[in-house]
């Protein structure tokens, strides 16, 4: 596994952390939620990372039967170029994504650990949607030809960091009590307003990294 390879999973790591609804989820159960703060919190992300590293795994699984008959196939001018496209095409789209307006996050409609774990479903099905990151980092390891105990690890580090913002914000929490509790208001109604700029940065972000990953070949 090369250094490249893990630099690369990492920027898109780091890109996933810019979640408008986890975070956001987060940021209300600070404002909100006096008793049971972190139990409930822990649940929450436990299930959003939990979601997306079972999908994570189900493609990888996937992705490497497929890729036994087909293993040159990836490797092809023809595929290369439709990878480029792709990413030409999302690099593109980034710069039409709508930037202004507020968008409705999910909030949870009562505080019970079953309403947590709901809450993580939904979601971590509202934004599997639109992870460009991590279904790109997933074809990266892919096309790597990864085995499991090399891609296993590098996807839980993936999951790890993509809930690693809320996690800090707990911290803070726990730090400076009700000191946080502008910045988090603040915090709230920013991700409110900018979810489409966030988008922004991830199409096209995600899309110079496959325009890159497909030169080799092309």
């Amino acid at each position: 596994m090369s250094i490249e390879l893990l630099l690369s999973i990492g920027g898109l790591a780091l890109l996933d952390t810019l979640s408008p609804a986890t975070i956001g989820v987060t940021v209300y159960l600070l404002l909100t939620e006096t008793k049971h703060l972190a139990s409930r919190l822990l649940i929450y992300l436990l299930t959003v990372a939990g979601f997306y590293f079972s999908v994570g795994v189900m493609l990888m699984l996937g992705m490497g039967v497929l890729l036994e008959s087909v293993a040159s196939l990836f490797q092809s001018r023809v595929v290369s170029w439709v990878i480029f496209i792709i990413g030409v095409g999302l690099f593109i789209a980034s710069f039409y994504t709508p930037q202004k307006g507020e968008r409705e996050l999910p909030r949870p409609k009562s505080k019970s650990r079953f309403s947590m774990v709901a809450l993580g479903f939904t979601t971590a099905l509202v934004e599997v949607g639109t992870a460009f990151p991590y279904f790109a980092a997933i074809g990266l390891m892919t096309t790597a030809d990864l085995i499991p105990y090399q891609w296993l690890p590098v996807m839980a580090g993936y999951n790890f960091i993509m809930v690693l913002p809320p996690l800090i914000l707990y911290l803070l929490y726990l730090l400076f009590g009700r000191m946080m509790h502008r910045p988090l208001e603040q915090l709230q109604m920013r991700i409110a307003k900018s979810s489409g700029s966030a988008l922004s940065w991830v199409l096209c972000i995600v899309g110079l990294i496959l325009i890159y990953n497909s030169l080799d070949y092309l």
